[in-house]
């Protein structure tokens, strides 16, 4: 009897651990778990990181709830196992190789909801059925849009955020937010790599030959100006001077008065006799006037 109780304590025991390693789960920082039970269905409360006592009988899936990185290479990276990329058109009908990388994250008030649209699978279940078919097939469509040469060139920022709005907008809509979409590798062949280098070439020439066109405008636009300040200066002193001449040849014509001329006819009779005096200083006398 006292084998059997023991066997059976053990027996309790065993199943004790069972039960309570079943009952127990552990959510990692950055995720929360959906509950799901066969008989009640999804529940709506989630668990949070941290540990939780569950029933036996519930089963949990997990959701990352915190920015993870994702990647769309050729190279294995991240979580892109093998080749990623992919073929898209630009809107002139060029073939490209893309790659790329963003970020996405499944938002905690819909995560019930994304369990029950797909249907029970994990996040990265889903992340590989749904999420990067559609970041392909979606981003193909913005691409569209822009020329070869802006792809590669002056416009893969502008391309980058179009991208990223896009796709924000369109995963939204299944409880799943992505962003910082970034094209980090476009392949292109040789003809067409060829081409647009020798664009890009033309462009930067014809944009020096503009600067430097502008440049020499601006230089003689700038001794233009030089020399019409030089002239209007010589201008302006010479006014000045002449200004100058008239306004003293005005105060010596106003200095002579009757009085004054008086005053020196006096001078002159004390010192010659009889005189005429034309001016301030001009003085005639009666011998002058006689060999005239």
């Amino acid at each position: 009897m006292k084998k059997l109780g023991g066997v059976v304590a053990a027996i309790v025991l065993v199943l004790g651990v069972i039960l309570t390693a079943k009952s127990l789960v552990k959510v990692p920082a950055g995720y929360v778990a959906v509950q799901y039970d066969a008989n009640g269905g999804v529940k709506e409360q989630v668990l949070n990181q941290g540990w939780h006592l569950k029933s036996p009988t519930v089963k949990t899936t997990l959701y990352t709830v915190g920015l993870e990185q994702s990647y769309l290479t050729k190279s294995k990276k991240g979580d892109s196992p093998d080749n990623d990329s992919f073929s898209a058109s630009s809107s002139e009908g060029k073939s490209m190789t893309l790659e790329l990388t963003y970020t996405y994250q499944f938002q905690p008030n819909n995560v019930a909801d994304v369990f029950t649209r797909f249907k029970g699978q994990s996040g990265k279940e889903v992340r590989d059925s749904f999420i990067k078919p559609n970041i392909i097939s979606w981003t193909k469509e913005i691409v569209a849009n822009y020329k070869v040469s802006d792809i590669l060139g002056s416009e893969r920022a502008n391309i980058n955020s179009a991208v990223s709005d896009y796709l924000s907008d369109k995963f939204d809509k299944y409880g799943i937010t992505i962003s910082n979409v970034s094209l980090i590798n476009i392949s292109v062949d040789k003809e067409t790599r060829e081409a647009i280098n020798a664009k890009i070439t033309a462009q930067q020439n014809a944009e020096t030959q503009a600067i430097n066109n502008q440049t020499a405008i601006d230089k003689a636009k700038a001794d233009a100006e030089v020399k019409k300040t030089s002239a209007q200066a010589d201008a302006d002193a010479k006014l000045i001077a002449a200004q100058a001449e008239a306004e003293s040849n005005a105060k010596i014509n106003g200095s002579i008065t009757d009085e004054l001329i008086r005053m020196k006819e006096a001078e002159a009779r004390l010192k010659h006799g009889w005189v005429t005096v034309q001016g301030s200083d001009t003085v005639v006398t009666k011998d002058a006037d006689s060999n005239q």
